[in-house]
């Protein structure tokens, strides 16, 4: 008899597994211990609870079980054209078994007029259906009750290469199951798996390699996705529990002569009803005596910027200093631009600190702040840099704030010994789902109107043999006085390429518009350059500007009306709108043109469509997290923030994660101090689950 096994078994010690074997689980599938391998999951399960009738086979069936003898086999063709084909028979009718690969093994292993269970897809050639490389049993080793629904389980390139297949994990899964010392442990409190009717979690995972029914598979699936996000949430609240109660916050509870002077003289423009709302939510933070932590989502152009100054100026007012700080020095010195204008003649000293910033300038600007005298420091990452000294620093805006690595936004928050409030800012609409599990720590308001009198951006799409159509409205836009951004593609997979794109439709667009000034602009270029070609088209020197998506963030032209967008097909949804987002600044009709070749994709329609269809940054968040799933989301991909889900899948799961805050939520208001024998469970395995994981949420 075997031995048994434990969790932490190595692989190894699987019958038939070997080292040679080990090391290749090991190192292409992180199969290394029993627990890698039986949570392992498989990606699908076939049925195989049935036998089919050769006569009843047709070529849209998916996948079919046959039971019969092998009639004569025959070689066909020679060198790599060869292939094994076996005739086989059912007693309903005859169709071939076919090998490309393998024909020692087979020839070798299976006999004539000896019976077989087959199971593949059926084709058809020749007049004759035909199975290729299928899988085959010996049908006296099976029954139907005991094949049940087969799982199957991926296998990356390079492991299949090296012999691994999905039947050989099965049968090592299969065996790891029969030879544990004891049942998987138990992961959830008991009262929140009898509340919830769950399956035990020793149940549940094996279900999920070897269910009885398609309900069953459910039922596990659900268990196991509602415990991986009960205790991503667990996380996250206890996180924000423990934070509010170490760290405390200024207290900012005046309503200054600052903020009323300019809520009165200086306001360009009323506030909309969401403006008023989120001034409202983080006033009240910043007065409650905690330390802020509040996310801001707002659409492209929806006032972000005015809102974070109006909350500035109420920070300035309680004797702190505020910094805002951004992704790019062209977004960092628009942000001064629009400060100092809004401003006008106030008392309120605004600063930039970035890497162009030297000598006198930089020193005055370092005082400034030391002293106390600079109010508002607007910068991008130079801000962090050792020397950066403040006063009193109380209240910090991070703009894009996923273009900021965490321990950067950490060093900020390190400039004051009582931490300064922190608001966090995106014009990346982030899916509900996605914001409870990567921002769960975070409060979130949002901004989700427009200021009056914008019109909406009129979306289009154009096939690249349109050329001159496309030209044609270009040209129409530009004798109205406006200007143009023509964005190309810059991936860097064929950077190559995609420069030259880039370069040969800058050399069109000057053929076809010999009278216009156009600029070009690219990651390769130098910062000044870009700086300057950039400043250019600002300007309004130059009508038509030939850019990367290095103009995705921050560039605020109103005189620009028209965005072009040439390879749409290679952007994301987010990307799109993020880049449309640079026009519909001004009160003038923009428009935005996606223009790709006529060959697309399905889903590439289906994106176009959305783009085409809808203006609402929200809308199309939702449709992007479900075309290319959490870990591609732009923006979401933020250092310390780890997606580790088996199975939870926060595209689809959105109701799951929300029962799971929910869940979360029960345990910490009813053991907020971690002591209660029924919860202990929760606080053990969250414990260990984040040995390895630093608290980055205190400041994300």
């Amino acid at each position: 008899m075997n031995h048994l096994l434990t969790l932490d078994s190595d692989i190894t010690y699987l019958p038939g597994v070997g080292p040679s074997r080990a090391k290749l689980y090991g190192e292409e599938m992180g199969l290394h211990t029993v627990q890698d391998l039986i949570l392992y999951f498989p990606f699908k399960h076939i049925d195989r609870t049935r036998l089919y009738y050769i006569h009843e086979l047709s070529v849209d069936m998916p996948f079919v079980q046959l039971k019969g003898k092998i009639l004569s086999f025959e070689e066909e063709g020679v060198g790599r054209k060869k292939r094994l084909v076996a005739h086989f028979t059912d007693g309903h009718g005859i169709l071939d078994l076919v090998w490309f690969n393998g024909l020692q093994y087979v020839s070798k292993n299976y006999k004539v007029n000896k019976e077989y269970i087959v199971f593949g897809k059926p084709g058809y050639f020749n007049g004759r259906f035909q199975i290729m490389h299928p899988d085959i049993d010996d049908a006296s080793s099976l029954t139907l009750s005991t094949m049940g629904m087969q799982p199957y389980y991926p296998i990356p390139e390079k492991a299949r290469k090296r012999g691994a297949t999905s039947r050989f994990i099965e049968g090592m899964t299969n065996t790891a199951f029969s030879m544990l010392k004891y049942p998987i442990p138990e992961t959830l409190p008991q009262t929140i798996v009898e509340r919830n009717m769950l399956m035990s979690r020793d149940e549940a995972i094996r279900c999920m390699h070897y269910p009885q029914s398609a309900d069953a598979l459910s039922r596990a699936t659900y268990r196991l996705k509602l415990e991986e996000l009960f205790y991503i949430q667990l996380n996250i609240l206890k996180f924000t529990q423990d934070r509010q109660r170490e760290v405390h916050g200024i207290p900012c509870p005046r309503v200054g002569d600052i903020f009323l002077d300019f809520f009165h003289n200086h306001l360009p423009f009323t506030l909309t009803g969401a403006q008023q709302r989120v001034i409202k939510e983080i006033q009240a933070d910043m007065k409650s005596g905690r330390q802020m932590n509040r996310l801001l989502q707002g659409d492209v152009g929806s006032g972000k910027t005015l809102v974070a100054l109006m909350v500035m100026l109420l920070a300035i007012d309680n004797g702190l200093q505020t910094c805002i700080m951004a992704p790019t020095e062209i977004l960092a010195e628009q942000h001064l631009e629009t400060f100092r204008n809004f401003l006008g003649d106030m008392p309120v000293r605004v600063e930039l600190l970035t890497g162009m910033v030297k000598g006198k300038r930089r020193k005055s600007v370092l005082e400034g702040l030391e002293n106390g005298d600079v109010n508002i420091l607007v910068g991008t990452h130079a801000v962090i840099e050792e020397n950066v000294i403040f006063k009193n620093l109380g209240f910090v805006v991070i703009d894009e704030q996923h273009r900021f690595g965490v321990a950067q936004r950490a060093r900020l928050w390190r400039k004051n010994v009582v931490p300064p409030h922190v608001l966090v800012m995106t014009a990346t609409p982030i899916p509900r789902t996605l914001a409870m599990t990567l921002y769960g720590d975070l409060d979130v308001s949002v901004i989700n109107e427009l200021p009056p009198g914008r019109k909406p951006i009129l979306t289009v799409h154009h096939y690249d043999t349109h050329v001159k159509t496309l030209y044609s409205g270009i040209r129409q836009q530009i004798d109205l006085g406006r200007q143009v951004y023509v964005v190309y593609p810059l991936i860097t997979e064929s950077e190559k390429m995609d420069l030259k794109n880039l370069e040969d439709g800058y050399e069109q667009l000057c053929e076809a518009f010999p009278d216009l000034k156009i600029s070009r602009v690219h990651g390769k270029m130098k910062a000044a350059d870009k700086e300057a070609e950039m400043q250019r088209f600002a300007s309004g020197e130059t009508q038509i500007l030939v850019a990367t998506t290095v103009i995705e963030v921050g560039v605020n032209v109103p005189n620009a009306s028209v965005m072009v967008i040439e390879n749409a097909e290679r952007f994301g949804l987010a990307q799109l709108h993020q880049l449309r987002g640079r026009v519909g600044r001004g009160a003038d009709q923009s428009f935005c043109i996606l223009v790709t070749g006529y060959e697309l994709s399905s889903e590439t329609r289906k994106r176009i469509q959305i783009m085409t269809e809808t203006n609402d940054g929200f809308e199309i968040a939702e449709a992007d997290l479900k075309f290319r799933g959490p870990g591609d989301i732009e923006g979401t991909q933020q250092s310390g923030t780890a997606f580790d889900l088996r199975v939870a899948n926060l595209a689809r799961d959105g109701q799951i994660v929300q029962q799971a805050r929910d869940l979360a939520r029960g345990v910490i208001d009813n053991d907020p101090n971690h002591d209660k024998p029924e919860y202990a469970l929760c606080w053990q395995r969250l414990s260990q689950l984040g040995k390895d994981q630093q608290d980055w949420s205190s400041i994300s």
